[in-house]
């Protein structure tokens, strides 16, 4: 499963990256405030269970690979910076712990383009906030959670954009005793930690916000 995910998030960045080549025509800078809104698809490939997932080989991993979707809103300045929120709703896999692994995440996020009047813009973006993991609605723990990427953002429209992005996510989950009886992040202070990379491909809408 996590294979599946890499590969998939890697195939379907770097075609983004190449389409881009014939996105890449002069605009003009960008001079207008704007309310950006839209949705994104993400799959999440887990690097390394940490203090979640116990080293021993007879007790099975609680979280694994997954992928959801989010909903981010936003400001994006006249300049290169962008600020604004998202909610992230993801499946992962469970080893059978969980009747359905969902993790939740609350996230304040920020990004700077490198802007040079083109169709095809890179970025730098992070962020922070909060999550839940649990089967289904409910939480059996939760935590912080910071992410630190970047990726390309294409201009296909005056008001629309399309992108994609490699993510790092650092989750630090509250200790807590699973179904199997197994105590799970507890290594620093009652916390652990756990590791994600995270590919997301983002369509968005741009409204200009009126001067003032």
């Amino acid at each position: 499963m996590k294979v599946t995910y890499v590969h998939a998030g890697l195939a379907a960045f770097f075609f983004l990256a190449y389409s881009g080549r014939a996105l890449a025509e002069e605009t003009p800078p960008n001079d207008t405030e704007y309310f950006q809104y839209g949705v994104a698809v993400a799959a999440e490939a887990a690097l390394s269970g940490g203090d979640v997932c116990p080293s021993a080989a007879d007790d099975p991993c609680i979280l694994g690979s997954g992928g959801g979707l989010a909903i981010r809103v936003g400001y994006r300045a006249r300049g290169p910076w962008y600020f604004g929120g998202a909610y992230e709703f993801s499946r992962h896999e469970s080893s059978n712990l969980l009747r359905l692994g969902v993790l939740q995440q609350v996230r304040a996020e920020g990004s700077y383009y490198f802007d040079r009047g083109q169709r095809a813009s890179g970025f730098l973006a992070g962020g922070f906030g909060l999550h839940l993991y649990g089967s289904e609605s409910s939480a059996e723990t939760g935590g912080g959670v910071a992410t630190l990427g970047g990726g390309v953002e294409f201009q296909i429209s005056a008001t629309t954009v399309v992108g994609g992005a490699v993510m790092y996510r650092l989750l630090v989950p509250r200790a807590w005793t699973d179904s199997a009886g197994v105590r799970r992040a507890d290594r620093f202070l009652g916390f652990g930690v756990a590791h994600l990379l995270a590919f997301e491909f983002t369509l968005e809408v741009r409204e200009p916000l009126p001067r003032w």
